[in-house]
């Protein structure tokens, strides 16, 4: 399918593409992965033949169609269904010409053609492909100068996907989507019937979507079987193996100089010393392939905890003067909460969090705040606020005016800038760097809520797992809006959906989720298509009804558990404290400890009981 031979490519001094050879099977799904600046998109731009390697050659079939997402986002007059359509050339082309052809043996050629590839059926599939990635009916039709650059690029990602090149290339397509459009397109790559390469950071999609993992590190290419968390296992024993070689290899080496360096000056042992030295000269260096440091993220924890709830919303709308977007929102947050906010783009997950942030007043409605409580925001658009010719030492000094200097780069060490990089200047930042100063200002505090609208932008998968690690340690509530499922699924406990013009618990998990974003109806073109639709949602809100009907069973079956939970940690306490022999000498405490076992054995079982009779009850309801 796809042949990349000895291919060499400098970018200036530095040596990106060294003799990297690898093979792609034809209708292989690959994950392209590597740190960021080793040369993954160079790598996209040799295969389409937008640049030329130095040496070696990329190897295609005869004939194949090669696609990928256009640099400049389509932004003129035509509609949005038009700009897919004009995607699939060729059929452009045929109906262009069927309405000027004369000849009739033409004709039937043309009219051939199209059948063969669906032509009549493309405004359908176009729109399909549309909806998925956030686009109803009313949009499709709207000209492309209506929507703002990430749109856009979300309707050239359309068009590209709609004419089904025989090689799809995508470079982080998901950067520019919301977790629905994400969840569509995951489902979208696992279904395409040709060949994918994909540049990503999206952990889900590399796990999901693609077959084969292939490496980019130090001017080298390695391909792997499966996804990335096999890669990871995989990568990490032939590290482990290697590092073993290494250790054997040294310990020859060492040997072998120590015979070099004893006999070399005696006669009799210089012809063994001789074929020792060339031994050493001809033993190659095992190369254990380190992986960098990532530094950490740190979210200082609140001086002092508050006592739940943090914040009540009884009743409440919220808007921008007099259009409300979201009311009817009846919610509490406690102090350890982990919420993930769901919902598509547009429908008010940004109001919420600046409602619950401070940043915006109820409409209507009251919000009791715990007067103390501190709260974070970060989101993507506030990387505009650092000042671009200071440096991360200079924004953290700012924030401690009078500390002395140690102190100042110290908490800028603890950030994410050591030495070597505290006085970079923040226009020289990556994206990902300038993000982790962001939010190592934005927390500086220790705040007890922190806001994260998207946070995951700009981060490669090393730094991703870094910021799960950090949220997790974080003793203060979170509210997450991101289109990264493995950051939802590590970091979030409940999950809130934004939609219908309020915000209200979805009774779920991410797999629910992802089987009701792509439960939702297609563009809705037959009268057939919008019954379902309003069924489906009438269906929907009878579930809703049985859920809210249910909750107060709910609630005592979580108590039930937590009780459970509760009383089996302290009997593995008792456990503990009678099986170290601490109270050997004293039979008292012994027999005390071991009553107080039988009791807590009986609370354990009674709630236990508990937890089966409500267990039935909600079964039944």
């Amino acid at each position: 399918m796809l042949t990349l031979n000895d291919i060499t490519y400098r970018l200036g001094e530095r040596l990106l593409l060294d003799k990297a050879s690898a093979f792609l099977p034809t209708g292989s799904r690959v994950g392209l992965v590597g740190r960021n600046g080793t040369g993954k998109t160079t790598l996209f731009r040799i295969i389409t033949g937008d640049l030329s390697p130095e040496g070696g050659n990329v190897a295609l079939p005869k004939g194949m169609r090669i696609g990928g997402v256009a640099q400049e986002a389509p932004g003129g007059p035509e509609t949005l269904i038009e700009v897919v359509l004009a995607a699939d050339s060729e059929r452009a082309a045929l109906m262009k010409e069927s309405q000027t052809a004369t000849d009739p043996m033409r004709i039937a050629e043309i009219e051939t053609r199209l059948a063969d590839i669906g032509a009549h059926s493309a405004p359908a599939r176009a729109a399909t492909v549309l909806y998925g990635l956030g686009f109803d009916e009313e949009a499709q039709q709207r000209p492309c100068s209506d929507f703002s650059g990430g749109w856009r690029m979300r309707v050239a990602l359309a068009a590209v996907l709609f004419s089904e090149p025989d090689l799809l290339l995508l470079d982080e397509p998901t950067n520019y989507l919301d977790l629905e459009g994400t969840l569509w397109l995951y489902d979208y790559l696992e279904r395409y019937p040709h060949t994918v390469l994909v540049v990503s950071h999206d952990r889900e999609l590399l796990d999901t979507c693609v077959d084969h993992i292939l490496h980019l590190d130090q001017g080298k290419l390695t391909i792997y079987r499966g996804g990335y968390s096999a890669f990871e296992k995989l990568r990490a024993e032939k590290q482990a193996h290697l590092a073993k070689a290494r250790e054997k290899q040294e310990a020859e080496r060492k040997h072998l100089q120590s015979f070099v360096d004893r006999f070399k000056a005696k006669a009799s042992k210089a012809s063994q010393a001789q074929s020792r030295v060339k031994r050493l000269e001809k033993m190659q260096e095992i190369a254990v392939v380190q992986d960098r440091d990532v530094q950490p993220f740190n979210f200082p924890a609140p001086e002092r905890p508050l006592s739940p709830p943090m914040i009540v919303l009884e009743s409440a709308s919220a808007g921008y003067g007099e259009r409300k977007v979201l009311s009817r929102l009846n919610l509490s947050l406690a102090p350890d909460d982990r919420i993930a906010l769901l919902g598509a783009n547009g429908n008010g997950k940004s109001t919420f969090c600046k409602l619950i942030g401070g940043r915006l007043a109820p409409l209507s409605g009251e919000m009791r705040r715990s007067s103390k409580l501190e709260t974070a925001y970060f989101a993507q658009h506030q990387l505009d606020e650092l000042r671009m010719e200071d440096t991360p030492v200079g924004h953290i000094r700012e924030l401690m005016p009078d500390a002395p200097e140690a102190r100042v780069r110290a908490r800028t060490a603890q950030v994410g800038f050591p030495a070597n990089k505290a006085d970079t200047p923040v226009k020289n930042l990556s994206g990902g760097e300038k993000a982790r100063l962001m939010l190592g200002i934005a927390t500086f505090g220790g705040p007890h809520l922190l806001i994260l609208d998207e946070p995951t932008n700009h981060l490669d998968i090393d730094s991703r797992t870094a910021l799960v690690n950090a949220i997790n340690d974080y003793p203060g509530a979170v509210i997450l809006v991101s289109h990264d499922r493995f950051l939802i699924e590590a970091c979030a406990d409940r999950l809130w959906l934004v939609g219908d013009g309020t915000v209200k618990s979805f009774d779920g998990d991410m797999d629910a989720y992802r089987d009701f974003v792509l439960g939702r109806d297609k563009p809705a073109q037959r009268g057939k298509a919008e019954a379902d639709s309003a069924n489906k949602a009438e269906e929907r809100k009878g579930a809703a009804a049985k859920r809210q009907a249910q909750g107060p069973l709910r609630q005592k079956l979580n108590l039930a558990e937590a009780r459970i939970a509760k009383l089996t940690g302290l009997i593995e306490k008792v456990d503990g404290a009678l099986a170290n022999g601490a109270f050997a000498r004293e039979p008292e405490k012994a027999l005390q400890l071991s009553r107080q076992r039988g009791e807590l054995t009986e609370a354990l079982a009674a709630a236990e009981e508990e937890w089966l009779m409500l267990s039935e009850e909600l079964e039944s309801a």
